[in-house]
């Protein structure tokens, strides 16, 4: 009987596990910054950086230097996904339409912009909750520490590995995991 028991709870456990790292961005669908339904597998084939983005802090800047790496290796291997979040000193307090104005107007933003999400705390959205807990995406634990945290997925929507707010978008290992 205790045979019996230990197997099942062995291939409980294993079956638990499988799930989990099978699980990958494909798995998610957002909403983007219009509004509309946006299917994450769609981006099957290609490494996305994933950014957390605020409007009023410091590393705002960031935005004309993600644009900038959008342009210079965005297309068919390559996209960069916004997501803005107000979760550090209400640097984001705008509504998706003055969110996507502001990135329009001052920085000419052209990659995808989603709506406004949760990276943190209790109303967590479920890609932030897979994204920086190891214990879902099977790589890292990576809390996100403040705005423009940068998390790099690859071709099969797989977390590899994440950059720091402070890590300007074009940092050596940013731009090495693109480029290999």
């Amino acid at each position: 009987m205790k045979t019996l028991i230990f197997v099942l709870t062995f291939i409980a456990m294993t079956t638990m596990t499988s799930a989990q790292e099978k699980k990958s961005l494909y798995d998610f669908n957002v909403t983007n910054i219009d509004g509309q339904p946006f299917d994450l597998s769609s981006l099957k084939g290609k490494k996305i950086l994933v950014v957390n983005v605020a409007s009023k802090c410091g590393y705002t800047p960031q935005y004309a230097q993600l644009e900038e790496l959008y342009q210079k290796y965005g297309g068919k291997n390559f996209v960069i996904l916004g997501f803005p979040a107000n979760n550090f000193m209400s640097q984001e307090p705008g509504t998706n339409a003055e969110i996507k104005e502001f990135c329009s107007s001052k920085y000419n933003v052209t990659f995808p912009m989603m709506a406004k999400i949760s990276v943190k705390g209790k109303d967590i959205d479920p890609l932030y909750a897979w994204l920086t807990s190891k214990d879902q995406n099977g790589v890292v634990d990576a809390p996100v520490k403040w705005n423009f945290q940068k998390f790099m997925i690859n071709e099969q929507g797989q977390v590899v590995d994440f950059a720091a707010p402070g890590d300007k978008p074009f940092d050596d290992k940013i731009i090495s995991w693109i480029e290999k």
